[in-house]
């Protein structure tokens, strides 16, 4: 398995269009191989002293967090649906985005351990 994790800044008062927005995405990466999307709204995302989830993209006043992993059953499936979303229309952004996308973090992962999966 291959895992793509994010940390996404929800702009305050824009859960409902990231909701919408993510459900959308979430169908068309499924249309392109992918096992499970998960995107998690905060709810307990506390202050850290050195860093935490706020600090990594410097989230704003009223900026929400969100978690998300998408687990492809390999790397090169998620790199081929990669490809092929760029050539996807249904891929534009929203005219009113509803994230700050230049202070996303995202990255790829292969596992080292699991537990309950194959």
């Amino acid at each position: 398995m291959y895992i793509q994790g994010f940390l996404v800044p929800v702009l305050p008062g824009k859960k409902d269009a990231y909701v919408k927005m993510a459900n959308e995405v979430g169908e068309m990466f499924a249309r392109y191989g992918a096992l499970e999307i998960v995107e998690a709204f905060e709810e307990d995302v506390p202050n850290g002293e050195s860093t935490d989830f706020r600090k990594a993209v410097k989230a704003e006043e009223g900026e929400k967090i969100v978690f998300s992993w998408v687990i492809w059953p390999d790397k090169k499936t998620c790199d081929e649906a990669a490809e092929k979303m760029m050539d996807d229309e249904s891929m534009s952004p929203p005219e009113d985005m509803p994230f700050a996308g230049k202070r996303l973090v995202y990255g790829g992962f292969s596992p080292i351990y699991t537990h309950g999966r194959d």
